[in-house]
């Protein structure tokens, strides 16, 4: 595989499993030294196992996206360790699909603590760490399809998603005129354990199965991909973007 990443250092969040497991081995299989972020109750080694396997180099960074401080620490640490920080993926996230009349304030506090103010204290440390080392850089935003479609069981969580959608675009223009590139992903279908919920419902699998273009649920190894495109030279031009990859599930239910 080409080494694109050659001499780079790479923060992989949520990086023990589904997608951000896939981005961290494919970051490092591409030569960059990467970070893998885990909760403090967190376990790396498979990621780092697989990161091995694929020729590469990480090691792991404790930080709850919840708590802020946890968060400012990773940044550094990455940094120390790593000696410089090049990239960010921002991938870590919940959603425990619950109806709207059913969450609490501490529901919407949890999901909003992890998913949109963890996305925007890594992002804003991760940045003011690329600007200090004066080198530029690229963040990518994992957020979701979610953003744009309003799901009856997601609605706390869609809120979240469109706010990281929005939230790459504004830093990417706040950012730019320092050399880093911000993104965001809005992945659909993807088979992760965090969507067995509709995996595992026959009813729910038929529905996605008939509007995804494709019709077959997303690898999260296509996720991965793309977050190497947009983090790589090749997407130099592009910042303030979201890249939907979706296998044509928003067109498909648009009809």
């Amino acid at each position: 595989m080409e080494k694109r990443f050659a001499g780079k250092v790479a923060l992989v969040t949520g990086a023990t499993r589904g997608m951000g497991r896939a981005t961290a081995v494919r970051l490092a299989a591409e030569g960059a030294v990467v970070a893998v972020n885990q909760r403090p109750e967190g376990d790396p080694s498979t990621t780092l196992r697989l990161i091995k396997e694929a020729g590469g180099e990480g090691f792991p960074v404790v930080a709850d996206m919840r708590n802020p401080g946890q968060v400012i620490e990773m940044v550094q640490e990455t940094a120390r360790q790593g000696g410089r920080l090049d990239y960010l993926v921002s991938n870590a996230g919940i959603n425990p699909f619950m109806e709207w009349d059913k969450t609490t304030v501490e529901d919407w506090d949890l999901l909003s603590e992890t998913n949109l103010r963890g996305t925007w204290v890594v992002t804003t440390e991760a940045a003011k760490q690329m600007i200090k080392e004066g080198h530029g850089g690229a963040i990518v935003c994992i957020s979701s399809i979610s953003a744009h479609v309003g799901a009856p069981s997601q609605s706390a969580y869609c809120a979240t998603k469109g706010g990281i959608s929005m939230w790459a675009k504004a830093f990417g223009a706040v950012v730019g005129g320092n050399g880093i590139r911000v993104n965001a992903i809005e992945p659909g279908w993807i088979k992760t354990d965090m969507a067995a919920p509709l995996t595992d419902d026959p009813v729910a699998l038929k529905y996605y199965e008939e509007r995804v273009a494709l019709h077959r649920g997303g690898e999260p190894e296509e996720i991965a991909s793309a977050a190497a495109f947009l983090l790589s030279d090749d997407a130099s031009y592009i910042t303030s973007a979201t890249l939907l990859v979706d296998a044509g599930f928003i067109v498909n239910a648009e009809l």
